[in-house]
């Protein structure tokens, strides 16, 4: 939980001193919150936590050994509230300023780093934990019996449910920490660690908006869970990798073009045989990306972002870097008359002909905002290939 750090001070040698006290009306009203408090919340509260409310912000900066301004950076990181000065944190609280702290210590992370690695995994975690809240658990207590209330079923159905999910996200998280850990070891040069070559693909839905005027909010809501569950299972089963989703649209990234364009038309083969679903469109780009926090930024994707505007429904539009790296692989031809070309000299030496996978067409070049002139090129299967 975020603390509030104006409250504490330095005497003249720098030692921190704890806040002021609060008044007794203060203190009376937090007191009076506290004891207003649902039962229930606070038992699942020290169920989740596995501890007792012991601290204050301040008591726990103290106890971990850092200065409140740090705990205070910390906390707030980690996306939790101001809480003042109540005696709101636990053991784990403690526990979990001391580990960051001490990695600052040693000097595996620079102070910088260490509030990145909260704010990470704070806004990761978040939104996991609002999906299975929403989602997850408000399914499962659903009452069983008629009379009996949900908060009558939720704290046993959480007690079961916590070491087991636990235990699987910890599972996940290492099975991907391996495979991340896998590139950035596979990567050239220490340069290419963070700013990599990449393809890089936004797949938009088509008219979104004026759906959202149209339907009601549960079936909005069931159109774009299917989306993006659709997309992320798609995207990973190909070999990429999911950015993020934005409701009516997703980021994706491959380490090379062919799987993302692969990905790109198997998306919008699927959603074209998907008759609940809008058309969809897709943008893609290839070069050099920066990724930062699971994110991407930098040119190429700003590029992709453009060409999704502007591509046609139903189909795909890459830059000239993404079409060259698919000549380059022998994806795709630069031509049907250089196809052609390498088809007949393979018969001609008793050799396999190029098994291209795609094929590229040259569309009119022309303005794309904050990028300047750019040249796509329409992306289809070649020759009708099916997947």
């Amino acid at each position: 939980m975020t603390v509030d750090d104006t409250g504490s001070g330095a005497d003249a040698e720098g030692r921190e001193e704890p806040p002021p006290r609060s008044s007794p009306h203060e203190r009376g009203e937090s007191q009076s919150a506290r004891s207003e408090e649902d039962p229930l919340a606070l038992r699942l509260e020290q169920l989740i936590l596995g501890a007792e409310r012991r601290y204050t912000p301040f008591q726990a900066a103290r106890s971990a050994g850092v200065s409140m301004e740090l705990a205070s950076r910390f906390w707030r990181a980690m996306g939790f509230a101001d809480i003042g000065q109540a005696k709101a944190l636990t053991e784990a609280d403690v526990l979990a300023l001391r580990r960051l702290a001490g990695l600052v210590e040693a000097g595996l992370l620079s102070e910088a780093m260490a509030v990145q690695v909260a704010r990470s995994t704070g806004q990761t975690t978040a939104r996991l934990a609002e999906w299975q809240i929403d989602s997850f658990l408000e399914g499962l207590t659903e009452p069983p019996e008629p009379g009996m209330t949900r908060t009558e079923v939720t704290y046993p159905i959480v007690e079961l449910l916590l070491p087991e999910l636990e235990e699987f996200l910890v599972y996940v998280w290492r099975r991907q920490l391996s495979a991340s850990a896998g590139r950035v070891v596979q990567a050239a040069d220490d340069e290419e660690m963070v700013d990599r070559r990449l393809a890089v693909g936004f797949a938009d839905l088509v008219g979104f908006t004026r759906l959202t005027r149209r339907m009601e909010e549960e079936e909005l809501g069931e159109l774009v869970e299917a989306f993006e569950t659709t997309a992320a299972d798609l995207v990973a089963a190909r070999g990429g990798r999911l950015i993020k989703t934005l409701g009516d649209e997703v980021l994706y990234v491959a380490d090379d073009a062919g799987t993302a364009a692969d990905i790109a038309l198997r998306l919008v083969e699927t959603m074209a045989n998907d008759e609940t679903m809008p058309e969809l469109r897709v943008g893609m780009a290839f070069g050099t990306v920066t990724t930062r926090m699971g994110d991407v930024f930098g040119t190429t994707v700003n590029l992709a972002s453009r060409l999704t505007s502007i591509a046609p429904r139903d189909g795909v539009l890459v830059d000239s870097a993404f079409a060259e790296e698919l000549i380059r692989t022998k994806d795709a031809p630069a031509s049907e008359e250089e196809a052609a070309e390498a088809v007949a000299t393979a018969e001609k030496e008793g050799e396999e002909p190029p098994a291209y996978r795609f094929a590229l067409q040259a569309m009119w070049p022309r303005p794309v905002r904050g990028l300047g002139v750019v040249e796509p090129w329409l992306l289809t299967r070649r020759n009708g290939d099916t997947p």
